[in-house]
């Protein structure tokens, strides 16, 4: 990535960051909850990429918005997302004890203060919609809407359901996997771009352009995961690898083979840059984009 990009993508994701942990922090009204909010904000102290609220951030620049007009949805995002990884790594789903090299929340404050802190993570992300003091209501409405839609049972829940229910069948075709992921992984993607479009009031074009680049995008970063399963170490990834395997899962590395997975990550990679190309002042996200095709965590 190059040195302006790789310093703006550091820029964008601390000023996400900041943010988050101003909206998440102990009051008057939860010092008796205090324990709660710990887990939150350990939970989102955790780092990461932070693709999805930076997404919501550019796609809102690029139609002609401001930082500022993104960030609440940025934010919102990033909880919805946070509070995903809690209950993934918690023992009725992934059972992961790690999470980005550091004990998960369920093995640093227990079982049932991690799911209460992924819990009061999702109606946040809501709440931080509704009081945001820059954004219109009639936009406020639209962005709770793909909130919804995207977070609910036909996204990213109803995907980690699919997921599941994939666990006990060895018959799991390439079609349903895809369909899997796109609820599972690609919705919080999609709705990223179409959130940052929305904030900045796009045009329904925009915001077709826009989900069209998030569907390939998503496909391809779970792709690339499924490879890393594969491919990488515990202490690059920061969590456990080769689970997949382990618990005999299907991925796209066992669908496809390994070199056939990385040539569908690639050429989605493709199809998403053509479509980010039709957006003025793309070079960043162009980058960026590669980039996560390449990564090695």
């Amino acid at each position: 990535m190059e040195a302006k990009h790789k310093q703006r993508l550091e820029e964008l994701a601390a000023a996400v960051e900041q943010q988050l942990l101003t909206y998440v922090q102990v009051t008057p009204e939860t010092q008796r909850q205090a324990k709660v909010v710990e887990a939150m904000r350990y939970s989102l102290e955790a780092g990461g990429k932070r693709i999805r609220p930076v997404l919501v951030l550019e796609f809102c620049r690029l139609c002609g918005g401001t930082q500022e007009q993104a960030m609440a949805a940025a934010c919102a995002i990033e909880m919805i997302h946070t509070f995903s990884l809690i209950h993934d790594d918690l023992p009725e789903m992934d059972n992961d004890d790690y999470r980005r090299g550091r004990p998960s929340c369920h093995k640093a404050f227990g079982h049932a203060v991690a799911l209460q802190a992924g819990d009061a993570l999702s109606t946040a992300a809501f709440g931080v919609l509704i009081d945001d003091p820059v954004l219109e209501p009639s936009v406020k409405i639209q962005l709770l809407h793909i909130l919804v839609e995207i977070t609910g049972a036909a996204g990213m829940i109803g995907g980690q359901i699919m997921d599941m229910a994939f666990e006990t069948r060895s018959d799991v075709t390439l079609e349903e996997q895809e369909a899997m992921c796109a609820a599972k992984t690609g919705a919080l993607i999609r709705g990223a771009c179409r959130l940052g479009c929305t904030a900045a009031g796009a045009s329904a074009e925009q915001i077709t352009l826009a989900d069209q680049y998030g569907a390939k995008l998503g496909l391809a970063f779970q792709i690339v995961d499924d490879i890393l399963d594969v491919t990488s170490t515990s202490e690059v990834l920061g969590k456990p690898v080769g689970s997949d395997a382990q618990e005999g899962k299907v991925t796209f590395v066992t669908l496809l083979g390994l070199e056939q997975a990385r040539q569908k990550a690639a050429a989605l990679t493709e199809e998403a840059k053509g479509l980010l190309a039709q957006f003025p002042d793309h070079e960043f996200l162009l980058d960026l984009t590669e980039e996560l095709l390449m990564r090695e965590k």
